[in-house]
């Protein structure tokens, strides 16, 4: 164990906001794939396979990465360990943008999802520099940067790819996660060590981990071709049982387990983790079909938009998540989690469900999608700084990266759920998906993000780890 003698160094607000430039930034560079993927194809010369490898490979390695930062963070010292981890990143970022093919992008796109891990490590550090009051409202600013930078990025990225290149929607980001981090190098004091164990890498956890992640986007990715190809789907499946079970065993046995499952075992970390997943599921649902109904070219619905005009529409969305992470941080210290989750779990539902009903109009696909960016934000900042701030300070790093990996994990299958469910709804030889596709995709949303009401009322009015 290692005593901490010294006290801390008090951080003021413009390390804070460095550390919310640098999360703007991470976030922008994460989210420019998803929204060009069509335009990657074909620059590339690549398939759908391809394409969704590409979209996966991030998410992939992010999962992973999270929680051995968080776990390092803790060890060694959260602003270290992150100014190595942006490092890694801006390499990936500027591998991304120079990349001439495939396998040279798919590379920085495994570096690049280190950013991932940039989350917890800005907590460890805000914690450390920080009274508890403070720290939530600063988490809620870093945590609202963040997904206001995703927004940013995805609806940035299509019209840079168009009127630049493809290249520089990675260059762009990729310079201001140098130039912030760079910031947060200067402005931010050096964070104590914590305690050490002496444990190794928990290398087993980490491969099962990734077996599993890598199955279950394939096992999504196969699902809407079930009736051509049944026994790969039922492979795929089987496999990823074995690894499920191989994983939790490995975990439990494992002196420093890459995933502490005794930490996701207290109420307050697993209902955190189930909000979470819940919430992003249907909240990136709504990302991936509000722009692919805005560009739909339908009998009676659809807009027929150019990216430019898509992301000018989205663009309110865009602001309510930037401005949802504070006032989230700000709500959970002055009402509670409890409240501040329900709240966004309503507006969430009430958004999702409004858009399946009411979509003629761009404006009713506005004020849905600015429903639920806001309470997406509201939520996901909320479960972040009431974990975060009910742990030991040592763990802090362990408890947010479970929120972050249940995050990943609830964007990707939202994701590929909202692709399959266009995928079954396009008629053989057509391009236009059904209206009824788009319809049930929003309603299974808002059915599945109503459920958390179940997880909510049960919740203590501030969390308690």
């Amino acid at each position: 164990m290692t005593t901490i003698t010294a006290p801390p160094v008090s951080t003021g607000k413009a390390a804070v906001g460095a550390l919310g430039l640098l999360a703007l930034s991470t976030g922008a560079l994460e989210s420019v794939v998803s929204p060009t993927i069509p335009l990657l194809e074909r620059e590339l010369d690549m398939s759908q396979s391809e394409g969704a490898l590409l979209s996966i490979v991030l998410l992939i390695t992010g999962a992973l990465i999270t929680p051995l930062a968080g776990k390092f963070g803790d060890r060694y010292g959260g602003k270290k360990v992150l100014i190595r981890l942006m490092a890694v990143v801006s390499v990936g970022g500027t591998v991304s943008a120079l990349a001439p093919n495939l396998p040279v992008l798919l590379l920085g796109q495994v570096l690049q999802g280190a950013m991932i891990g940039a989350l917890p490590l800005s907590f460890i550090v805000v914690r450390k520099h920080l009274p508890a009051g403070e720290s939530k409202v600063a988490i809620g600013v870093v945590s609202g940067l963040f997904v206001g930078g995703s927004m940013v990025g995805m609806l940035s990225a299509g019209p840079v790819a168009e009127q630049l290149s493809r290249h520089w929607m990675f260059a762009l980001p990729t310079i201001a996660v140098a130039g912030s981090t760079l910031l947060v190098n200067r402005l931010m004091p050096g964070d104590p060590p914590g305690r050490t164990d002496g444990a190794g890498i928990d290398w087993p956890g980490l491969l099962l981990l990734s077996g599993m992640l890598t199955t279950l986007m394939l096992v999504l990715a196969l699902a809407p071709e079930v009736a051509s190809q049944p026994l790969a789907l039922l492979a795929l499946v089987a496999l990823l049982a074995v690894l499920v079970i191989g994983w939790v065993r490995v975990e439990r046995r494992a002196a420093a387990p890459m995933i502490d499952l005794r930490m996701l075992a207290r109420p307050a970390i697993w209902k955190a983790c189930v909000l979470t997943f819940v919430i992003c599921l249907g909240s990136t649902m709504a990302v991936y079909l509000v722009p692919q109904l805005l560009d739909e070219r339908g009998d009676g619905y659809g807009f027929g938009a150019s990216a430019t005009e898509i992301g000018f529409f989205l663009l309110p969305g865009a602001l309510a998540a930037t401005l949802a992470g504070p006032l989230g941080g700000i709500g959970d210290r002055r009402f509670g989690s409890r409240a501040v989750v329900t709240t966004g779990v309503v507006l969430m539902t009430v958004g999702l469900l409004a858009v399946a009903a009411l979509h003629t109009e761009v404006w009713h696909i506005v004020v849905g999608k600015v429903l639920i960016a806001l309470a997406n934000g509201l939520c996901v900042t909320a479960m972040m700084t009431s974990t975060a701030t009910a742990v030991d300070q040592n763990d802090t790093g362990i408890a947010t990266s479970l929120i972050l990996v249940s995050r990943v994990l609830g964007s990707a299958v939202g994701g590929q759920l909202g692709g399959a469910l266009l995928t079954a709804g396009t008629p053989s030889g057509s391009e236009v998906a059904a209206e009824s596709a788009y319809v049930t995709g929003f309603v299974l949303a808002g059915v599945v993000v109503s459920l958390a009401l179940f997880v909510t009322r049960t919740m203590t009015k501030g969390v308690k780890a």
